[in-house]
């Protein structure tokens, strides 16, 4: 039966038989749409089109799924390759369709019939400049080239990494890069290297089919039918000897959840295709971001499965990394398609870019990063580092002569270490030993937690340590930092056009996309509320979108009063949000100060919002910034380090009793309690299940407990279970009756599976399992202080009321 945390890896068939066949696939759709091409000269357009959709669909949602069930299975390299490959088979498929859509846009223009493939040119800038979606199509080639070449170089890795597990997905893979560099030639080039590409998807495709049957077979026959798989080309172990000086980041690794498949490779491999792009368009090779958009859009989507797998393994450091870049590159992406593609007036961009200083969170924001990578190892601290080069980078106040030159270098940097990255994340992986080097821990657990201590204990510290503190907490801090910092010039924006159109993305993409991706993580997260603030936030967010937008579209005041309305739901939903923001001040000041600013949003839809009120906006990005700080350091230390504020709600009232759990009724028979004869007979009859008996405390309980005597129960009574349950029963053989409370923070549902244990966090030491509970609820507690009179059920739980009554009828006659 599935749990709540997903199958065992056993459980899954092999991923690799679709990943396979869908790269074979892919390949067969390419090679008749060259043929086709070299054959009759004319580009890509109809049933070519067609053919391009389903490549998106095959090639990239279907190998999409292979990688995703790859990451369950435990397959790092096929996780890392399947996924790297739905990117680019959608990319490729995305530019087939752009290609067609050009030059039928070409053709309606300047009454050309068809164009030659060798010809497959952008439209002129004359013609292109006389509408503003003209700019769409421009630089479409170069733009293709662009993200073709960082895949070749990622394709070899891939290639050369897959000879150290079988030898045929290296052909496969080796295939695809020779293809790939074909395909690039091809672009610019005349028909002949379509031809040699087409042969090239030919030999994928065999190498794929017999790949796919030699695994099927083995899945069929639990046997080795076919050869290929089971035997590498070369062994891994041979490409040198382990680094032991880095032996502090695996054990690092060993405390995360290792049921799916690292995915850091994958972040790595996603971090390599996006800033190749951007470069490529910083020196000026591409006039217009149109098809870069959509490359950079699906290799940003495709890092986001990189930050949910790392929130599965409960690795909060990757989970709040992998989400911030893709948060970047999405945002950069837009940005610069609205700036090249839609805003006719040029000139009117750099003076607009002036004005909008939501880039500078991303550059805190990646100091925040660089703080938690000083735990890791160097390769991740010089990665951090460069990253924030390229936010810096891009600051809108950066003189445009030397703005795209600085992004350029900037994004080359981070491209050259994300792809060293992606091949010592995955050789270090598939070998399980450190063979190529990653450096050092830059600084040691003991001394960064000194210098990030703030407070007086240690002890005082862990205790503010509670169950809100998830994966996905920094990010959402990131997100709603990034949202509010963006959106803090709207009263320019409605006398500049070009200001609103830019900041739209902006906002947009961090408060309403990304931030809907962080609820989907919180709603497992384990907290009262569940994903209830982060929903509420990305409404708050694209509503504010929204309302620039209609800005734009200048609309009516009538038409602007239904935003009005809107904002004032806002605020009492958000109000409401104020009241379960009990879980730190943190989170209480961001709530608070999020009700100043939605009085500014309501303020802005009457046209009488004060605009130093807009103040409160970069507020609530300091307090974003401080909480991301300080939450991604308490989860990456099992230690609240960085104080947020005392819970608001304790997690269990110190008034509140606590139980003893014995393992049978004749333990506590052993104590010598003087219980009556009917209530001897009634446990009987109860116990072991679940049902929990209050009864009068006495001496005896010292026979049982000893000292604690004064810390269970209340002054009278003790409430006693018997559970049936083997493990528990047999540890309470072990160590004598236990002193429990329920596994749930006070007021929060029942846990009836160790899944939803391990939302107390790092109060608890482990957790140790046996099996799936067939008790959805709690207990039932029963008072027998006046059993010789009657019972009362205090609550009601796994064991209806009415069954413990006809029981009680039964014993008592």
């Amino acid at each position: 039966m599935a749990t709540s945390d997903g199958f065992p890896a056993s459980f899954y068939g092999e991923p690799g038989v679709l990943g396979m066949l869908s790269n074979g696939i892919s390949a067969f759709l390419v090679l008749l749409q060259n043929f086709n091409a070299a054959h009759t000269g004319n580009a890509a357009q109809g049933v070519e089109n067609i053919l391009a959709v389903h490549l998106i669909l095959i090639g990239g949602i279907c190998q999409l799924v292979a990688g995703l069930l790859s990451f369950r299975k435990y397959d790092h390299l096929s996780g890392t390759a399947f996924i790297g490959y739905a990117a680019l088979w959608g990319s490729f498929g995305a530019t087939r369709i752009y290609f067609g859509a050009s030059e039928n846009q070409t053709t309606n223009q300047t009454s050309n019939l068809s164009l030659p493939t060798d010809l497959m040119t952008n439209m002129s800038l004359n013609a292109s400049a006389q509408t503003p979606g003209g700019y769409f199509f421009l630089s479409i080639k170069e733009s293709a080239i662009a993200g073709l070449i960082p895949y070749i170089f990622l394709s070899f890795l891939l290639a050369f990494c897959s000879a150290t597990v079988n030898y045929i997905m290296p052909f496969v893979f080796g295939a695809i890069t020779a293809t790939l560099i074909f395909e690039a030639v091809g672009i610019v080039a005349s028909s002949w290297a379509l031809i040699v590409s087409g042969v090239l998807e030919l030999l994928i495709l065999i190498f794929a089919i017999y790949g796919s049957s030699a695994l099927l077979l083995k899945g069929l026959t639990q046997r080795l039918a076919l050869k290929g798989f089971g035997t590498p080309l070369f062994n891994v172990l041979l490409l040198g000897t382990g680094n032991s000086a880095s032996a502090q980041s695996i054990g690092q690794e060993k405390k995360k959840n290792t049921k799916y498949a690292e995915p850091m490779a994958l972040g790595f491999f996603c971090d390599s295709v996006a800033p190749f792009i951007f470069a490529f368009y910083s020196f000026g090779y591409m006039k217009s971001f149109g098809l870069g958009a959509a490359w950079v859009s699906i290799i940003s989507f495709a890092q986001l499965f990189s930050s949910y797998y790392a929130y599965l393994r409960q690795d909060c450091y990757h989970t709040t990394k992998f989400g911030f870049h893709a948060t970047y590159w999405l945002i950069k992406a837009w940005d610069e398609f609205v700036a090249s593609a839609l805003i006719v007036n040029k000139s009117a961009i750099a003076s607009s870019r002036e004005a909008m200083v939501g880039n500078w969170f991303f550059v805190v924001a990646g100091l925040v990063l660089c703080v938690g990578s000083l735990n890791m190892d160097v390769l991740e601290l010089i990665h951090n580092m460069l990253f924030v080069l390229v936010t810096v980078s891009t600051i809108p106040q950066i003189p445009l002569e030397g703005y795209y030159i600085f992004f350029g270098v900037a994004c080359s940097l981070f491209t050259v270490t994300s792809i060293y990255g992606t091949f010592a994340r995955l050789i270090n992986t598939i070998a399980e030993k450190l063979l190529i080097p990653v450096g050092k821990q830059p600084v040691s657990t003991i001394d960064l937690k000194k210098a990030l201590k703030w407070g007086k204990s240690k002890q005082e510290g862990r205790e503010m340590v509670g169950h809100s503190d998830q994966a996905s907490d920094a990010l959402f801090y990131i997100l709603n930092g990034v949202a509010a910092l963006s959106a803090l010039h709207s009263h320019v924006s409605s006398m500049n056009p070009t200001l609103l159109h830019l900041s739209i993305p902006w906002v947009l993409i961090s408060g309403a996309i990304i931030q809907a991706y962080v609820s989907r993580l919180q709603v497992t997260g384990g907290s009262r509320f569940g994903s209830v603030i982060s929903s509420i936030y990305v409404g708050v967010w694209a509503t504010w979108t929204w309302f620039r937008f209609a800005n734009l579209l200048q609309l009516s005041t009538g038409a602007a009063y239904a935003f009005t309305a809107g904002a004032i739901a806002l605020l009492v939903i958000n109000a409401f949000v104020m009241l379960t923001a009990y879980r730190n001040l943190v989170l209480l000041f961001l709530t608070t100060v999020m009700e100043v600013a939605l009085v500014c949003f309501l303020l802005s839809t009457l046209h009488r919002l004060p605009y130093q009120l807009e103040a409160m906006l970069a507020l609530v990005a300091i307090i974003c910034i401080y909480g991301a700080l300080a939450s991604m350091v308490s989860c990456i230390f099992s230690e609240r380090l960085i104080p947020m504020g005392p819970p608001l709600i304790k997690d269990r009232p110190a008034e509140k009793p606590i139980c003893i759990c014995i393992s049978s009724v004749e333990q506590l028979v052993a104590a010598k309690p003087p219980f009556s004869p009917l209530l001897w007979e009634f446990m009987r009859n109860v116990y072991p299940g679940g049902i929990s008996c209050i009864v009068k405390k006495g001496d005896w309980l010292f026979k049982l407990v000893g000292p604690a005597y004064d810390r269970v129960g209340t002054k009278d009574s003790i409430m006693i279970r018997v559970p049936d349950h083997t493990v528990t029963g047999h540890l309470c053989n072990i160590t004598g009756p236990l002193a429990i409370t329920s596994a749930n923070p006070s007021g929060e549902s029942d846990s009836t599976h160790h899944s939803m244990v391990i939302r107390l966090g790092h109060k608890i030491q482990g957790v140790l399992c046996d099996g799936d509970s067939n008790e959805v609820v709690a207990s039932t507690v029963v008072n027998c202080l006046k059993i010789d009179e009657t019972i009362t059920i205090v609550r009601e739980g796994c064991v209806p009321a009415v069954k413990i009554h006809q029981i009680f009828d039964r014993v008592k006659s």
